[in-house]
């Protein structure tokens, strides 16, 4: 439950998303600099320091915010609420790993002036098996060089900062991954985007090659021995504001549809009066309530057990699975309830048909999730 300093900020959020992001990213390509102003406004609004603490420039709020805003951001835009919540991570790293310095270079950048970050962990070569990676890190004096390849990065087209993950030891060995906070503008750094029929543009989708990239010994933020099970920690709290983005797609397309309903006529009375078509709108209706009733239960348990307590893991894998497959289920449906006019910019459907495809591929598959929560009990 948000008390009401968070709910009057989620307000201003709402206002953000309807008049500002939704104009601007309607359209099939958005443009790269539409995306530049709409993360510079999402910064100076705190988006990416929602859970920052106060004394190092964020508001200092609780994780169940932040899926609010998730929510409320992907209602407009998918990419854009998942490339403001990924530079979020980063400054929130920054905070706990970093050096003083580090701070004080990276978090105005990151919480103020609409810099974006990002989180590297996917290659081409592997995916959902982390322990895979070849990004390689290589101890030299006073520091490491860092050479590989990272794909298929939210952000990654023009992140400043990345928290990166590279194998220090044999190929294989998880226990030899660890972490880097690493400078993107660094010599070595080679940046390219990654577009496919459905427009990356908003989410930064993108990947990074890097050259005998150095960095000092300080920015290993994470030990090998610790940086996988760290981020398989971490992978819980993406999953339930995931699913809050797919609930808020998926409420967005039943108020669309709802209020065409009510305009529209078809038979000599509103669309809203014949019975089948209400019963679509109100089976997506009843479903989303589900969702939103385990998005809670999962958001209390964050906020109150341990990131590692059995009963996290299960609720994020359970809140992800239903939100994103109940999304997949109705979405079509809500679409074709308005007709021709589902494909039309002015409504979010379309665009939200092609994001929940990339939310259900983020932070583990249907299949990594079912086997999770069977694994779990």
């Amino acid at each position: 439950m948000l008390n009401l300093d968070d709910a009057a900020y989620l307000r201003r959020i709402e206002t953000f998303a309807n008049d500002e992001v939704t104009p601007a990213l309607a359209q099939v390509a958005p443009i790269e600099a539409d995306c530049a102003r709409l993360r510079r406004m999402g910064a100076e609004l705190g988006v990416t320091g929602i859970e920052v603490p106060v004394e190092h420039g964020g508001l200092g709020r609780p994780f169940g915010l932040r899926a609010a805003v998730c929510q409320t951001l992907a209602r407009a835009d998918f990419g854009m609420a998942m490339s403001l919540i990924n530079t979020h991570n980063v400054a929130q790293k920054v905070v706990e790993l970093a050096s003083a310095a580090d701070r004080d270079q990276c978090l105005p950048e990151l919480l103020t002036q609409g810099h974006s970050a990002c989180t590297a962990l996917t290659e081409p070569g592997a995916g959902s098996d982390f322990a895979a990676i070849t990004t390689r890190a290589q101890r030299v004096e006073g520091g490491w060089l860092l050479n590989g390849e990272k794909t298929w990065i939210i952000n990654g087209r023009h992140a400043s900062w990345t928290i990166l993950y590279a194998q220090c030891g044999e190929l294989g060995n998880r226990d030899g991954i660890a972490a880097f906070l690493v400078d993107l503008r660094s010599p070595g750094c080679e940046r390219y985007a990654l577009d496919s029929v459905v427009s990356q543009t908003s989410m930064g989708t993108g990947g990074f090659r890097l050259t005998d990239v150095h960095v000092p010994d300080v920015r290993c933020v994470i030990e090998p021995g610790q940086a996988f099970r760290a981020i398989m920690a971490e992978i819980n709290h993406a999953r339930a504001y995931v699913a809050a983005m797919a609930l808020g797609m998926l409420e967005s397309a039943i108020d669309a549809v709802r209020a065409y309903g009510t305009q529209r006529r078809a038979f000599g009375r509103p669309l809203s009066g014949h019975q089948h078509w209400r019963m679509t709108l109100a089976q997506a209706d009843t479903d989303a309530a589900a969702v939103r009733s385990v998005l809670a239960e999962t958001v209390r348990a964050i906020e109150t057990l341990p990131a590692k307590d059995a009963q996290v893991q299960r609720l994020a894998a359970q809140a992800k699975l239903l939100a994103t497959q109940t999304a997949h289920r109705h979405l079509p449906r809500l679409l074709h309830a308005l007709g021709s006019h589902g494909l039309s910019p002015q409504y979010p459907i379309a665009r939200h048909c092609a994001a929940i495809h990339m939310a259900s591929l983020t932070d583990g598959s249907d299949e990594m999730l079912l086997e999770r929560v069977a694994a779990l009990g």
